[in-house]
């Protein structure tokens, strides 16, 4: 059996029962016949084949409340799950009561069935063992046990997980007597399950660091598989050799503010008087005394190099101070004696987890994390991850930190934020947000993960390599560069030969080119100094289409100056369309675009996986800064519908099109239906016999006045549905006791077109107003598209009705107005082929939209 009895391993293995169809329980109670009770054991059985208790599981949560909330709220509510009791009515005093779901009590079971066909001398469950079950040795004895006593003996609690194994053998054997149907349902199924378990688990196991690589360069991670070595992408000029350093001496900093009494006094004033460099510098001076004055003795033994010790603790410093404005900000909602130690959790730095891959398989990832903090302010835990360097990939370090954070919440079901803290050559913290991390998780991880697999089975002189890196600036820093270059040698001449014949090297990887973002960061200060604008360079963003080079004017010198540039930029550099200049939080950006041009492969970001009906009907918009998939979620009231603007050449069928196969990957027809109006009829002709369709795909003006009374009058009809159901929107309608109702998704195809005669106009119109006002709720949504986004074409009636907007390049300043909103002329200066602006709130997010090579669509 496994006895458990420590927080963070209960709280993980009732996650992992969380997903079993069918459980065994049992309770042992201490004190049950006084007036105050206390539950002292769960005992879980989920695998009813093992006759022994080796399958079983004792959870011990004597005096630990939040434990048992935590198995009621994840197991005893949850419908899918059956719970099977001997006793029930006994058992869900503690366990919930009347809030459990799908029990089954053996003891009613066997009460139909009657004592006299059992032919036993009672319905007690070891009685049943014994004379129906035929277990031998049953103990009795240990029932009358102190189960508020600790330690429990190895007698104690045999006889506790024992029960649950009685309780599976008694439920079978009652059900083979009384529904025999049910024994082949339930328990063939947990044996085939079982097994395949077992199958799905033979992935060999990867960890967090595999999967970073994995994100910066396939071949890196290919080498690094298959014959080890380095795999850093370290920019020039970082300190090499202290990072494992750095980690210890960072821990032992913990460490020592958690246990030394005198850190604990720095806090002892009133948190309102608490300065934050005052607390940094005594807390670093502190930690020089205690340790690191003994590490330096040792150090020049060792013959360390000053410069080394010298980076060393300047780091530390960094690192003490932003630990310093955690503590202070805790301070405010704890006291002196225990901020610090509820700011550092203590928590195992040791994770694993088990991803379900497209394939049917289990793909393992175990990863160690450096530190886990808590934020009162916040109310959430962050995950933090220690570097010595500059991350040389953003979107790799996010996937990293995303990983920690899911595992983390796999273990405490709580969303936790994740932080990098670069320490060198200046600290910088890179902190995201536990809702940025999940869409990164959920919808790229487990793709990332069965590529890695299949780039794994790859061998030399075979075709379908790993493909190169997507920033093909890390080439020039690659650890590897020599090995990746003679190993892959013979794939990369046939690439070239290849991307020559087809003569697409606008729309593929020039793998010949790399990108050096930060010497072209330094031309363009250099050329702004000739101008006398004064700016300093801080970093730059490499993506798909353009270089964001971020910079900071000097003190005097206006933003305006640098905005009015942009021509005089493009004709300096010698570019073949202006820079984008924009105002940013702390920075202005100036996206450059690029000579070597990528696309963002749409099977590369969107995963083939049908959803459940209760998860979010969401639209693929496009791959941002970072590497990270944007999508709009269609029940929010900001992006239930959405106007879209491109001219020629801006990618706007491409982008429809993958917004369009966004959907139809991971929604079945039950629960989604599709309405297209293509009247050029070229955006969507792979799209014509989909069972996903509402109708037959709209070409001509009169039936698309049709279409959308067809659409108001399913909204009218819904919310009568939805009145009778006493339910207020299409979520609360589709429950599992009813015949679901599918969103329906229209995407109108170059308005424009329907918009010369007044009346067909005067018709659309007004549908649009009154779908666009109240058609949220009932699933119904537009995305209405236009060419030609001209003030009488897309009219304030129309604008003012579809909240979501997504501009890509336009023809002119005043359309990008129209499709932005207010004063936005950037939409006219992107760079077409997909470039395209996103409105988050007041921001504006520059994505590249998702292009598909094929239109595969997955059977239904």
């Amino acid at each position: 059996m496994q006895y458990l009895t420590e927080a963070t391993e209960i709280r993980a293995q009732i996650a992992k029962f969380s997903l079993a169809k069918t459980l065994w329980l049992d309770t042992e109670i201490a004190d049950w016949s006084t007036y105050y009770p206390r539950l002292s054991l769960i005992q879980v059985l989920a695998d009813p084949t093992n006759l022994t208790s080796d399958s079983a599981y004792i959870l011990d949560v004597l005096d630990k409340p939040d434990l048992a909330a935590y198995f009621i709220n994840q197991i005893m509510v949850n419908p899918k799950i059956e719970k099977v009791f001997h006793n029930a009515s006994f058992d869900l005093k503690y366990l919930g009561g009347q809030l459990a779901q799908n029990v089954t009590c053996t003891l009613k079971i066997a009460k139909k069935i009657t004592r006299e066909v059992l032919q036993v001398s009672n319905l007690q469950l070891k009685t049943l063992a014994g004379e129906l079950c035929h277990f031998s040795h049953v103990d009795k004895q240990e029932q009358a046990s102190d189960w508020g006593k600790r330690p429990l003996t190895q007698k104690q609690l045999q006889y506790a997980a024992m029960d649950t194994v009685y309780l599976a053998a008694v439920h079978r054997r009652l059900l083979e007597i009384y529904n025999p149907d049910a024994v082949s349902n339930i328990f063939n199924m947990i044996s085939n399950d079982s097994k395949q378990s077992t199958e799905k688990s033979e992935n060999s196991s990867l960890n967090v660091t595999k999967v970073r690589v994995a994100f910066e360069c396939p071949r890196l991670f290919y080498l690094m598989q298959h014959f080890g070595g380095n795999t850093l992408f370290l920019p020039r000029d970082t300190a090499i050799g202290i990072g494992n350093i750095f980690h210890q001496l960072a821990n032992d900093f913990v460490r020592l503010a958690t246990l030394e009494p005198r850190f604990k006094e720095l806090f002892k004033p009133p948190a309102t008087q608490l300065q934050v460099e005052e607390i940094a510098s005594s807390m670093q001076q502190l930690f020089y005394e205690i340790k690191f004055s003994s590490y330096l003795e040792q150090a020049k033994k060792d013959k360390i190099q000053p410069q080394t010790l010298l980076q060393l603790w300047h780091s530390l410093q960094g690192l003490i101070r932003r630990f310093a404005e955690l503590l202070v900000i805790n301070r405010h909602f704890c006291n002196a004696e225990t901020v610090i130690a509820n700011t550092f959790v203590s928590e195992k730095g040791k994770l694993e987890h088990y991803f379900n891959l497209a394939d049917g398989t289990q793909q393992r990832v175990a990863g160690e994390f450096d530190c886990l903090v808590f934020n009162f302010e916040k109310k959430r835990l962050c995950v933090v991850e220690f570097k010595t360097y500059q991350p040389a990939d953003p979107s790799a370090q996010l996937a990293q930190v995303a990983l920690y954070s899911y595992m983390l919440w796999q273990k405490k079901k709580v969303a936790v934020d994740s932080a990098v803290y670069c320490v060198l050559p200046e600290f910088k913290e890179y902190h995201y947000s536990w809702e940025q991390l999940e869409n990164t998780v959920h919808q790229l991880i487990p793709y990332k993960l069965q590529q890695m697999q299949q780039w794994l089975t790859w061998e030399p002189l075979l075709p379908n390599s790993p493909p190169t890196t997507t920033q093909p600036h890390l080439c020039e820093i690659c650890p590897q560069q020599q090995k990746c270059q003679s190993y892959f040698v013979e794939e990369s001449k046939e690439e070239s030969f290849n991307k020559q014949e087809e003569q697409v090297s606008d729309t593929t990887t020039n793998h010949q080119q790399s990108v050096n973002a930060d010497a072209i960061g330094e031309e363009l200060v250099t050329t702004l100094q000739s101008f006398n604008i004064g700016v300093d360079y801080h970093g730059a963003a490499v993506a798909p289409s353009f270089i964001r080079v971020k910079l900071k004017p000097h003190l005097g010198v206006k933003v305006s100056s640098l905005l009015k540039l942009s021509a005089d930029l493009q004709v300096q550099l010698g570019l073949a369309n202006p820079p984008l200049i924009s105002p940013q939080a702390g920075y202005v950006s100036v996206d450059l675009p690029r000579l070597d041009r990528q696309v963002a492969k749409f099977e590369e970001y969107v995963q083939h996986q049908f959803l459940p009906s209760t998860a979010p009907v969401k639209i693929a918009l496009g791959v941002n800064l970072e590497g990270q998939l944007v999508e709009a979620d269609l029940s929010d009231p900001n992006t239930c519908h959405f106007l879209v603007g491109g001219t020629t050449g801006s990618g706007k069928s491409e982008f429809l099109r993958s917004l369009l196969l966004s959907l139809l990957v991971r929604h079945s027809t039950a629960y989604l239906k599709i309405a297209l109006v293509d009247p050029k009829r070229v955006t969507f002709p792979e799209f014509e016999q989909i069972p996903w369709l509402y109708s037959p795909i709209v070409k001509e003006s009169d039936r698309a006045i049709e279409l959308m009374d067809e659409l108001v009058a399913e909204m009218e009809s819904r919310y009568q549905r939805f009145e009778k159901a006493g339910c207020a929107d299409l979520n609360g309608y589709n429950q599992p006791s009813r015949q679901p109702l599918p969103r329906i998704v229209c995407i109108f195809d170059e308005y424009a077109d329907f918009m010369a005669e007044k009346e067909i106009r005067t018709a659309l119109e007004q549908s649009i107003k009154r779908l666009g006002a109240k058609a949220r709720a009932a699933g119904i949504h537009l995305i209405i598209a236009t060419q030609r986004p001209e003030a009488k074409v897309v009219t304030p009636l129309i604008r003012s009705n579809l909240p979501g907007r997504v501009a890509l390049r336009t023809a002119s300043e005043a359309d990008s107005k129209i499709i932005l909103g207010g004063t936005q002329t950037a939409a006219a200066s992107l760079l077409g082929k997909g470039d395209l602006l996103y409105p988050i709130g007041s921001n504006l997010s520059r994505l590249q939209s998702l292009f598909a090579t094929t239109i595969q669509l997955p059977s239904v």
